[in-house]
């Protein structure tokens, strides 16, 4: 699938990108050297391969949950650049 100039300026303002008029051929070409890589790989056949959910086979460890308060506010709120009464303290936002 080629796409053109008019196709990659589309692409590009959907994505608030500024593009020159001069570099929208080469993204175009590159683009579509790189669509044409994704059509190859759909005629892979993969019709004996099994789906699969991570890469590796490996079962993820379980552990018990435990309800904590995490007790760890001082530590937390030193991250914080501005703190007040115990909480993070942000700009107002809402009139």
């Amino acid at each position: 699938m080629a796409l053109d100039k008019a196709t990659v300026a589309r692409i590009a303002a959907l994505a608030r990108i500024r593009l020159d008029e001069a570099e929208l051929e080469p993204l175009a070409l590159e683009l579509s050297q790189i669509i044409g890589w994704f059509e190859q790989l759909g005629e892979v056949d993969t019709s004996d391969v099994a789906p699969m959910s991570s890469a590796s086979a490996t079962p993820l460890p379980m552990r018990e949950d435990e309800v904590s308060d995490g007790d760890c506010q001082g530590a937390i709120l030193e991250n914080a650049p501005q703190r007040a009464r115990g909480f993070f303290a942000v700009p107002k936002v809402v009139e």
